[in-house]
């Protein structure tokens, strides 16, 4: 029996399925930048349709919140506020559309090209440990940027800790499904202790009704916000073609070349400027999701239909939403001891696999500044035309690596363009 052939009860419930799976990480980026969790899971639902409509129901990814954005969303949204914060998010969408012309017009290779490992990777690591900071306030108990102590730090350790211990034990011991909700598990786990340490607030979830409308948001342009967000599009776009990349290894289809990784590009880029015009997070394609595709060897598409119409039913309703601000900043924090970590390794990784040679002077230089200078937060500007952070550390990667000799860039005419 052909996918297309499968009955309609068996694609809701992977479906489903697929939402469980991509959950935890999807409502965890809102509600680390202040957010609202059910615009989150209506626009990673619009959004994994637009790009389905775009890539023609080809490639059965979800789409949900980028955790690589995190840092510049903060940085931005307590400078130019939350609205001048969606013109940025709306702003990177149209970077992923313009690198998709640009594959379009150069070829696969084109990326490549210009975004080398070299480039992509200590911008990678910059994002998660320049992270690392608000993962361990959060664990202890405090806001995110340290100002404040939202849970005695005795009580924020005894919840912390635990979820965390559990998401490893998850991700490490798990079996089947389960394996891939570790996430979800430290949540449990660290909202059953924070019942118990009775450090939940549960009257906004009674307060709130079973049915409402999302809190949308309407974006503002703001030229500073803009700064902020879109050089940071960069690294996920590095990680939509990965991501584009080992789903076509699973299904044992080349993505890259059917639909194209033009249209790829392209339908993440309209799902995440949607993402910024109702008011939710950049949208970027779930490694979780791909390997519950692997797990289940599901690969139909039409399975991630089902999933985005999940993620926009649940989206209305209120008390749901609620219950998800309610969780404690400690349950959160625990996890993001991990998950902030974790994106470090991936820049790492990105290191070792492709075998970047830092003993070259060149390929020091471009790792040993970005880094600094993304970890560090340092300010390159004058008001509002200030880059800083992860923002500055990308542009200074990718101008690095075309301008200095040695590297094989635009400038080096010995690759054919149309790779």
């Amino acid at each position: 029996m052909s996918h297309t052939d499968e009955p309609l009860g068996r694609q809701v419930l992977a479906g489903a399925q697929m939402l469980f799976v991509a959950f935890g990480a999807l409502v965890l980026m809102p509600l680390i930048t202040g957010m609202d969790p059910n615009v989150a899971l209506f626009t990673a639902g619009l959004g994994t349709l637009l790009f389905q409509l775009v890539t023609r129901r080809q490639v059965p990814v979800f789409l949900a919140s980028s955790f690589a954005f995190i840092a510049p969303i903060i940085a931005a949204k307590g400078e130019f506020g939350l609205p001048a914060v969606m013109g940025g998010v709306v702003a990177a969408g149209l970077v992923y559309i313009l690198l998709g012309f640009a594959v379009r017009l150069k070829g696969p290779g084109f990326i490549d090209r210009l975004l080398p490992p070299v480039v992509i990777a200590p911008v990678i690591i910059s994002i998660g440990l320049a992270l690392s900071p608000v993962a361990v306030n959060m664990a202890m108990g405090k806001a995110g940027d340290g100002s404040a102590q939202l849970i005695p730090y005795e009580t924020a350790m005894l919840i912390s800790m635990p979820a965390l211990v559990t998401t490893l034990l998850v991700a490490v011991l798990g079996k089947g499904l389960f394996r891939l909700v570790p996430i979800l598990a430290g949540v449990a786990v660290g909202y059953g202790l924070s019942f118990a340490f009775g450090v939940v607030d549960t009257s906004g979830i009674a307060a709130a009704p079973w049915l409402a409308m999302p809190n949308f948001i309407a974006p503002e342009f703001n030229i500073g916000a803009i700064l902020f967000m879109v050089p940071v599009a960069l690294a996920p776009a590095i990680e939509h073609i990965g991501g584009v990349v080992a789903i076509g290894s699973v299904t044992g289809n080349n993505y890259v070349k059917k639909p194209g990784l033009h249209r790829t590009l392209f339908g993440d880029g309209v799902a995440t400027s949607a993402a910024g015009l109702f008011g939710g997070p950049p949208n970027t394609t779930y490694a979780e999701v791909t390997g519950a595709v692997m797990l289940t060897k599901n690969y139909n598409p039409k399975i991630m239909t089902w999933a985005a119409v999940f993620a926009i039913a649940l989206a209305f309703i209120g008390k749901f939403g609620a219950g998800l601000l309610s969780i404690p900043v400690p349950v959160m924090g625990g996890i993001l001891c991990l998950l902030f970590g974790s994106i470090a390794v991936v820049g790492l990784s990105t290191l070792i696999r492709h075998q970047v040679d830092l003993s070259e002077a060149r390929n020091l230089i471009i790792v040993s500044v970005t880094l600094v200078f993304g970890i560090g937060g340092m300010a390159i500007g004058y008001g509002e035309f200030t880059l800083s952070g992860i923002s500055l550390c990308a542009i200074i990667a990718l101008l690095l690596n075309l301008l200095l000799p040695g590297g094989d860039g635009w400038r080096n005419k010995q690759l054919d363009d149309r790779v």
